[in-house]
């Protein structure tokens, strides 16, 4: 009887084994990790899906990361616009309130309000999120606008917006006074006002008047001149002139003198005389006194703003124009200022285009926001303009016109406060940070719903069910033990057991 070998039975009772055990090890793995497979082979043919899925979910961690950062620093522009809104607020109070502060007093405590504004507005424009300046455009690594002192006083070197406004005001009010016009009597009848040949000062725009016996004429000739002639006979008392100004920021103002018999007559009137010479006479006196206050008063306040309209309409390409001079009383024209000996308010980028577009992000796959900020954007610069202009604009407790200046001011500063119609304002900057915001809040909307379908899909390929997975190690658990006994069992098998 031959009898045969149980090595190579027990050797493959073995490795079954083995092969047993390396299963529950990897179901063990399954059930504590929740993953099928360690690696994507293991995913076999669904492991392009698993990597293409992750793919997506990594695109969508990275733009909400992204959207985060844009909104955090959109944040932090809106609470600086939010204050900058309430300084404008703080300012249109004190400006309404200083009209009913007698004498100087309310001027000076506007001005003071105005200078208090300018630092905390300048401070607000230098506002930073993280490492980044948020009003400066493209450049965000240095702060978009300089100091409050260095924009009214420059810094030695260059000159500020105070220096501008005394050479623009010296040029518009001219050597005598009068806002660069001239009175003369070409007859004895007769007043002429003209122009001189320069680009400052005040323009004619009319004359009018009701005085029986009076003519007038103009504006004509280069330089325009008008005329009003009474060689025919004296006015009525109650009669009047009227001659319209136009000013340098594009403003208008006027002059309107009435005929009385009183001597010496009262504010805005003039004597008739005995002979219409002698009324001649009395109405150049008292044309000359009433331009001398629309000079320094109306004039002075045109001069102011249109100044620093220069002055804040610049930025590195566009330096400011300033008056040719000195001297700057008898100046004729402008002379563009240079980096090197003008303050350059503005630091940021000054390219063409929106400011919006300075700052971009993409926050889906097909959306980008823009969130760019300039401080030299039409809102922004006409708050800070104003602001700065009351500041730099000196009006003296002795200064008999101190009050009516301080009204012209602040009636200009007032509408560039609220925005000439028509034009950018603070709130429509914070419209359009807005809208991005609800771009924002929309696409991480999507991008949750994304995630959400995603991940259950990356689950059903690459996660495993526990009750299957438990239920496989339980089947696999009683492979394993039954096979253990038989292969316990054949290594106890001799030759006296198999006789047997």
């Amino acid at each position: 009887m031959t009898v045969s070998s149980i090595n190579g039975t027990s050797t493959a009772m073995i490795q079954s084994l083995v092969s047993l055990r390396s299963q529950l090890d990897d179901l063990t793995r399954q059930i504590s990790t929740g993953q099928k497979s360690t690696t994507f082979a293991g995913l076999g043919s669904q492991r392009g899906v698993a990597v293409s899925l992750r793919s997506q979910l990594s695109a969508i961690d990275g733009f909400e990361s992204t959207a985060a950062n844009v909104n955090t620093r959109i944040n932090v522009a809106n609470t600086a616009l939010s204050s900058m809104g309430d300084i404008v607020s703080n300012m249109k109070a004190a400006i309404a309130q200083s009209t009913n502060v007698s004498g100087i007093n309310g001027a000076s405590q506007t001005q003071s309000t105005a200078k208090y504004s300018l630092d905390g507005m300048l401070g607000l424009l230098n506002t930073q999120a993280g490492d980044r300046y948020l009003f400066g455009g493209k450049v965000t690594d240095q702060p978009s606008v300089v100091n409050a002192d260095t924009i009214l006083n420059g810094d030695g070197t260059r000159a500020g917006l105070v220096q501008m406004i005394s050479e623009r005001k010296q040029a518009d009010l001219g050597a005598n006074g009068l806002g660069r016009l001239n009175l003369t009597n070409s007859t004895i009848d007769s007043v002429e006002i003209t122009e001189d040949a320069s680009t400052f000062g005040m323009k004619l725009a009319s004359i009018s008047t009701n005085m029986t016996n009076a003519v007038v004429s103009g504006p004509t000739g280069a330089p325009p001149s008008v005329s009003v002639n009474i060689a025919s006979g004296n006015p009525n008392p109650g009669e009047s002139l009227t001659v319209r100004f136009n000013l340098p920021d594009g403003s208008t103002s006027s002059v309107t003198l009435t005929a009385t018999t009183n001597s010496p007559p009262g504010a805005g009137q003039f004597t008739i005389g005995a002979l219409p010479s002698d009324t001649t006479t009395n109405l150049t006196a008292a044309l000359t006194t009433a331009m001398q206050t629309v000079s320094n008063t109306s004039l002075t306040a045109a001069s102011a703003v249109q100044a620093s309209n220069e002055f804040f309409n610049a930025d590195a390409n566009n330096p400011p124009m300033r008056v040719n001079g000195p001297p700057f009383d008898t100046a004729t024209g402008l002379v563009s200022g240079t980096a090197a000996n003008t303050v350059i308010w503005y630091t940021g980028d000054a390219d063409p285009g929106s400011a919006r577009a300075t700052a971009s992000a993409q926050i889906d796959t097909s959306m980008t926001v823009n969130y760019g900020m300039r401080a030299s954007e039409q809102g922004l610069r006409s708050i800070v303009q104003s602001a700065a202009t009351l500041a730099a604009v000196t009006i003296s407790s002795t200064d008999p016109n101190g009050v009516a200046l301080s009204q012209e001011l602040n009636t200009r500063v007032s509408g560039q406060l609220s925005g000439p119609p028509g034009t950018q304002t603070l709130q429509d900057i914070q419209t359009d940070l807005a809208g991005a915001q609800v771009s924002i809040n929309s696409a991480k909307t999507r991008h949750q719903q994304q995630t959400a379908t995603l991940q259950e899909y990356q689950s059903q390929i690459e996660g495993v069910s526990n009750e299957e997975v438990g239920a496989e190690i339980l089947t696999l658990q009683t492979r394993l033990q039954a096979s253990m006994q038989v292969t316990a069992r054949m290594y106890q098998t001799s030759l006296v057991n198999y006789l047997q």
